[in-house]
């Protein structure tokens, strides 16, 4: 049996929802709908999303700190070795409490804006 991981997925225009999936690159990937990119919370846990979300135009999803995330995303946690494992019931709730507005975006934020800023040193 393969290694499966109790994830919350969040896409546009939906209620989050728990999910069990195959902990493998290749599903997350397809989860997202393309290449992958994360960035931790501040509870340890894993925002998995679109690495390019908003340079394909994806639908608006939801905020996150300053940003609004583009495209389908899920939330799982992060084992000692930086693995990705499932969360816990209490990190269920938090999340899905988190995520659980729907929210409406005009197309016209600011954080919208999918350029990137190279810097050189």
């Amino acid at each position: 049996m393969e290694n499966t991981i109790r994830v919350l997925k969040v896409e546009p225009g939906k209620a989050p929802y728990v999910k069990e999936i195959v902990d493998d690159y290749k599903v997350s990937q397809s989860e997202v709908g393309g290449d992958i990119d994360c960035f931790d919370t501040e509870d340890g846990c894993v925002v998995v999303h679109n690495a390019v979300g908003k340079n394909r135009k994806l639908e608006p999803n939801r905020r996150y700190a300053d940003d609004i995330i583009c495209g389908s995303f899920f939330i799982c946690a992060e084992g000692e070795d930086g693995d990705f494992i499932s969360l816990t019931d209490e990190q269920i709730e938090k999340y899905s409490k988190q995520f659980a507005e729907i929210e409406q975006f005009s197309g016209q934020e600011p954080e919208l804006d999918g350029k990137m800023t190279l810097l050189s040193l």
